[in-house]
C-alpha cells in the first residue's frame, strides 16, 4: 500500500458522517479508494503528516502491516461478519489471521478460579490448534492470552486503541510477547487512545475473526456479553462455564445458557460441539501426585462461604479456621472473597 492508497483509505474512514456502511457502499460503487475518496469533502491538513507517521511506523519493523479490506492478508472469517473494518493495523504472525480461532472472554474482576479456567481452556484449545482471540483486558482476557502463548495455535489480542499504545498497561510485558509470537491488531489509526466507545466495537472484531465465544466469567453488565450477542449476528457458536448461583460473576453465563449458549465445563466440550477431534492432554514431565482429601475444603464445598458458617460445620474456633484458611491462600487452594468469605478454588 503505497502513501496515495493509505491516504484515500484514511479520508474514507476520518470523513465525518461517513460510516463504514457508506464508505463500503462508496468502495463498491467506484472500485478503489482511490475512486471513493474523490467524491468525499478535501481532506484535513494533518491528513498527509497521519500517512507520513503511519507509513514510518509500518517501515520500522517487519512485523508491522497494515491491510486494508479486500487485501489477500485480510482474514476471510471478518469478510463474512455483518461489519468488517476498512482497514487493520497489526503486529506479529499475519498467518494467524486466517488460522481456526475461537474467542475467550470474560470479566476485568475475574475470580482466582476464573483466571485459571481462561488460561486452562485456552492452553488445550491452543493446543488442538485453534487461535486463542482475546481483547486484552485485564481479568480473563489476560488469562487466556496467557495461556495460549506457547500453543500450537498461539493468540490475537484484539486492542481499542492505536498500535502504538498498549491498554491497560499492566499488559505492557504480556502485549510484548503476544507481538512477538502471536498477533496484535487493531482498526484503529495511530495514537487512538483508549476511548471508552471503541470497546464495544473492538468486541465485533473479536467475534467476527472467530468460530465461536467462549464466555468464562461475566456479570449481567459486562462487555463480554456483547461479544457473545456480536458472534451469534454473525452465526457463530456461543459457550459459557456456568458458576455458582451466588456468584454475580456467573450470572452473565447463566443468563447466556439460558438463551442457548452451549454449557461447557471441560475444554473438550468444546472441541466436541465444534466437531473437532479429542486434543492431546499436554506432556508432563512428572505423573500428577495424588492429594490427600482436605476436611477443611470438604467443608467448604464449592459456593463462596463466610466465615461463621465454616465454624459451624466444622466445630473448629475462628482463630483455629484462621490459620487453616491462610494455609491454603498461601497453597492456592482458596480464594478471599470481599466481606469475609472464602471459595474453594478446584484444580483447573
Amino acid at each position: 500500500m503505497d502513501a496515495d492508497e493509505l491516504a484515500a483509505w484514511l479520508r474514507l474512514i476520518e470523513t465525518p458522517g461517513i460510516g463504514r456502511a457508506a464508505a463500503r457502499r462508496l468502495l463498491a460503487a467506484h472500485g478503489s479508494p482511490q475512486g471513493a475518496a474523490r467524491h468525499l469533502p478535501e481532506p484535513s491538513e494533518a491528513l498527509a503528516s497521519r500517512v507520513e507517521a503511519t507509513l514510518s511506523w509500518r517501515s520500522g519493523a517487519a512485523a508491522r502491516h497494515v491491510i486494508a479490506l479486500g487485501d489477500a492478508a485480510y482474514p476471510h472469517a471478518l469478510l463474512e461478519s455483518p461489519d468488517p473494518p476498512l482497514l487493520l493495523y497489526a503486529i506479529g504472525r499475519l498467518e494467524l489471521l486466517h488460522a481456526p480461532a475461537l474467542a475467550i472472554v470474560g470479566s476485568r474482576h475475574a475470580s482466582v478460579q476464573g483466571r485459571q479456567n481462561a488460561s486452562a481452556f485456552a492452553a488445550h484449545l491452543g493446543g488442538a490448534g485453534f487461535t486463542i482471540v482475546s481483547g486484552l483486558a485485564l481479568g480473563i482476557d489476560g488469562a487466556a492470552h496467557e495461556g495460549a502463548l506457547g500453543s500450537a495455535g498461539s493468540t490475537i489480542a484484539v486492542v481499542a486503541t492505536g498500535l502504538d499504545q498498549v491498554y491497560p498497561r499492566r499488559h505492557l510485558a504480556l502485549a510484548g510477547r503476544i507481538a512477538a509470537e502471536g498477533l496484535l491488531l487493531s482498526e484503529h489509526p495511530l495514537g487512538t487512545p483508549p476511548l471508552r466507545e471503541n470497546f464495544p466495537q473492538r468486541n465485533r472484531i473479536i467475534a467476527g475473526l472467530t468460530r465461536g465465544t467462549l464466555v468464562v466469567e461475566a456479570t449481567l453488565q459486562s462487555g463480554s456479553l456483547i461479544t457473545a450477542r456480536l458472534a451469534v449476528e454473525a452465526g457463530r457458536e456461543v459457550f459459557a462455564i456456568p458458576g455458582s448461583i451466588h456468584s454475580p460473576q456467573a450470572k452473565g453465563c447463566h443468563a447466556l445458557i439460558k438463551q442457548g449458549a452451549k454449557l461447557v465445563e471441560t475444554a473438550q466440550d468444546v472441541l466436541e460441539e465444534l466437531g473437532v477431534a479429542t486434543a492431546p492432554a499436554p506432556a508432563s514431565a512428572t505423573e500428577p501426585v495424588l492429594e490427600r482429601p482436605d476436611p477443611l475444603l470438604d467443608a467448604m464445598g464449592h459456593d463462596p462461604i463466610v466465615l461463621d458458617e465454616l465454624i459451624a460445620r466444622t466445630g473448629w474456633s475462628a482463630a483455629e479456621l484462621a490459620a487453616k484458611l491462610l494455609d491454603l491462600e498461601l497453597a492456592g487452594r482458596i480464594e478471599r472473597l470481599p466481606g469475609q468469605r472464602f471459595q474453594r478454588i478446584a484444580r483447573a
